[in-house]
């Protein structure tokens, strides 16, 4: 499986003694997009994007547009106009490192898929060439609906540039029950990925240090995999009432002593992430959405 999975998703999978599972699991991964995953992306009002800027920082960013935004061209590549990056980091880090993961989730539904590939510049639009593309379960995606605000993406925003979290920052974080991870490969893969649980179940170690646990998942270890290999990392939490978006750059590293993460009923490994940079963002997202259930990391 050599070919499917990195050497750093390899030394996850034999730590966590689940190689053959993951072998099995790792032959959903395709280079295209079948008809479903076309007409799901296709759909989607947003998506969560990573990339690496110029000082090989990692980052998640959420680009909206509303439903019909993400264009396909084949079934190897789509497109979105470059306009929507215009307030975001997203369009800077693409243009030094091409290499982007995407992540198309629907919070009512808890279905979800990811596409890594290399983002192309065309006149006013970006083409995303695919290399991965496969779906994920619905584990652990609290379920919400959407609705449009009144405002544009971006529009109005109020932008925030720090390196340690306010206080007003650490209790969204502490009181979240959705983030966004972005990683990426050694070789400059990046990935996208999707972290839910109860609320509380992201806490801080002290003032610029997160932990947060790891819980059964598609056996495969795509973003562990890449913190084994590659410590830059990014966090994506949303304010699902306001629009306000936190975007945190920094390190992240496995806990794999039990000792570490017992806190956490049902956690199989936990993650430290050390932030090192901060973007908040009023208004960042044009959508607000109501609660409808919740997925609950360890169900009673």
């Amino acid at each position: 499986m050599s070919e499917i999975f990195h050497q750093g998703e390899l030394t996850v999978q034999k730590r966590a003694g689940v190689e053959e599972m993951a072998a099995r699991v790792g032959r959903s991964i395709r280079s295209t997009m079948v008809p479903v995953a076309q007409d799901f992306l296709g759909d989607r009002p947003f998506i969560i994007v990573a990339s690496v800027d110029a000082k090989e920082n990692v980052w998640a960013s959420i680009l909206t547009g509303g439903p019909g935004f993400i264009r396909i061209i084949d079934e190897g590549s789509l497109e979105f106009e470059a306009g929507l990056m215009a307030e975001d980091i997203l369009g800077d880090n693409l243009r030094s490192n091409p290499k982007i993961g995407i992540l198309a989730i629907e919070f009512a539904t808890r279905m979800r898929m990811r596409l890594n590939g290399r983002a192309e510049f065309t006149d006013e639009r970006v083409v995303v060439r695919a290399e991965e593309v496969f779906s994920n379960c619905p584990k652990y995606i609290q379920a919400r609906s959407w609705k449009k605000r009144g405002f544009a993406a971006g529009g109005g925003s109020t932008i925030r540039r720090s390196k340690k979290p306010t206080p007003k920052q650490k209790k969204l974080i502490e009181k979240a029950d959705t983030f966004f991870i972005a990683s990426r490969q050694t070789e400059g893969g990046a990935d996208a990925s999707h972290r839910g649980g109860n609320p509380g179940f992201v806490r801080f170690l002290d003032e610029s240090t997160l932990i947060f646990p790891d819980y059964s998942g598609n056996m495969m270890f795509q973003t562990l995999g890449n913190i084994e290999q590659n410590p830059h990392g990014g966090l994506l939490f949303i304010d699902f009432k306001t629009g306000t978006t936190l975007q945190l750059s920094g390190k992240a590293g496995i806990i794999w002593d039990e000792k570490l993460f017992s806190q956490f009923s049902g956690a199989e490994r936990a993650v430290q992430f050390e932030i090192e940079k901060i973007i908040e963002r009023k208004k960042g997202v044009p959508f607000s959405w109501e609660f409808l259930s919740y997925s609950p990391a360890n169900p009673e």
